[in-house]
């Protein structure tokens, strides 16, 4: 299906403006044919006038369906008889073929989307009975949309349960396809939308890990759903770009708004991070500790300050790495005699 753009002229008002007159003057020639016929039964001419005044009172409210109003950044697909005859976009107020039907089967839809949130006060009202209008319109919007779908659960690469969310800025760019080649465009879009997520999240570890080719081209790389957010973003948009190139809609954007291991496991990896973070920490305390025993050693052989043979310095490195690398201040023993 290809999209036909009308260029019909926007004549709903002057269209409007005459039926409201043809209506005053029918109710006037209603009111002067009853007087000519009051006053003459076979009248000829009160009877035309009657006949004429009451077929524009029963069917003059036809051209009404026809008329069309659009705003700006919104369309209307028209069929007629079931054939689609063109899509209206630019925004004005027109007039059309009474007897044409918009189509718009995702009307009805709400999603969690912008445009698509309803107001307390919109959805009391729901709630009592009362239908929403803008719910009803056939119009489709080609506005720059967004649509955050819930959160999903699911296992990456290593097979660890994680909890992620999305948030995909999409717009209609092809209002025949978005209608008529898919059963509702914004249900196709959310399902596509969960599909490339798990297509691509599998993918990717949570974390950093050896050994996992997450491009695959066969060579192991540093690739993580947490370090990687941008490009594991970027492939999950062109995913989803190639699912709904048929039902006429652009992905302009995708991001990652949540992300974080499953309830289930999620004690157990603050664990392992915790335990990870712990023994980096040790391993540069114990290399600055290193560092400092090596330079008092040097600084005190340069100055000849004291001669220390292969024991002592032993023992001297032993006690100030003691002290450096303790989680608790040393209290050291003061030996107030001799050295022997």
């Amino acid at each position: 299906m290809t999209e036909k753009v009308l260029s019909n002229k926007k004549n709903g008002m002057l269209v409007l403006l005459l039926t409201i007159v043809l209506y005053v003057a029918a109710i006037a020639g209603v009111v002067f044919g009853g007087i000519m016929l009051d006053q003459n039964d076979s009248d000829p001419l009160g009877i035309v006038l009657m006949v004429i005044s009451v077929v524009i009172l029963c069917f003059g409210w036809m051209t009404l369906p026809g008329l069309k109003v659009l705003k700006p950044q919104e369309a209307l697909v028209l069929t007629l008889f079931g054939k689609y005859i063109g899509t209206l976009k630019d925004n004005g107020f027109y007039f059309v073929n009474p007897f044409c039907t918009a189509v718009n089967p995702a009307a009805k839809t709400k999603l969690n989307q912008s445009g698509d949130v309803k107001s307390v006060g919109t959805a009391a009202a729901s709630a009592a009975g009362t239908v929403d209008a803008d719910a009803m319109s056939k119009k489709l919007s080609l506005k720059i949309m967004t649509l955050n779908n819930n959160r999903q659960k699911i296992n990456d690469c290593l097979g660890n349960p994680i909890e992620i969310g999305i948030a995909v800025t999409w717009r209609i760019v092809d209002t025949a396809k978005a209608v008529f080649n898919v059963d509702n465009y914004k249900e196709y879009l959310s399902l596509q939308c969960d599909s490339a997520l798990r297509n691509i999240v599998r993918l990717y570890p949570y974390d950093s890990a050896p050994d996992v080719d997450t491009t695959g081209d066969g060579i192991a790389d540093d690739g993580s759903l947490r370090g990687s957010s941008e490009i594991v973003a970027d492939r999950i948009r062109q995913e989803i770009q190639e699912r709904v190139d048929e039902a006429g809609i652009e992905i302009i954007e995708a991001r990652i708004t949540y992300l974080a291991y499953a309830t289930e496991i999620a004690a157990v990896m603050l664990q392992r991070q915790q335990a990870s973070a712990i023994i980096d920490a040790r391993k540069m305390i114990v290399d600055g500790a290193v560092g400092m025993v090596e330079m008092a050693l040097e600084r005190l052989s340069q100055n000849n300050v004291v001669e220390l043979d292969e024991e002592r310095k032993a023992a001297m490195v032993s006690n100030l790495l003691v002290v450096l690398c303790g989680n608790k201040d040393a209290q050291p023993i003061v030996n107030s005699g001799s050295l022997y």
